[in-house]
């Protein structure tokens, strides 16, 4: 679920400080990027996976990376399923919920 080892290269090169600060901005983009597939008005495109993939894999989130990169080929194949975004959307909710948890075990609360 998540890539501790990336984690942990994340933390080394931004630093314990702004460790927070750059999950905090993570998941706020991909709360809004996840909304936009989502609405009805919006045409759902490769570049939407493929930004959430990298930030995915960026921050350690092994397995939202790998499912984005899954949706990914299914919209250039015109198969992207609402099920695929139903798994990101899941697999984000529990790795989140890891990731929180994770940094409170390195006691990492931000500034």
């Amino acid at each position: 679920m998540i890539d501790l080892a990336r984690l942990g290269e994340l933390r080394e090169e931004v630093g314990s400080d702004d460790l927070v600060e750059v999950v905090e901005l993570f998941c706020n983009e991909v709360e809004e990027t996840l909304a936009r597939i989502r609405s009805e008005d919006a045409g759902v495109t490769i570049d939407d996976f493929h930004f959430l993939k990298g930030s995915a894999l960026n921050i350690g989130l092994s397995d939202v990376g790998r499912l984005c990169q899954e949706a990914e080929h299914e919209v250039r194949d015109g198969s992207l399923s609402g099920l695929a975004i139903q798994e990101i959307e899941k697999a984000f909710s529990d790795s989140r919920m890891a990731l929180v948890t994770e940094l409170a075990r390195l006691n990492v609360t931000g500034r």
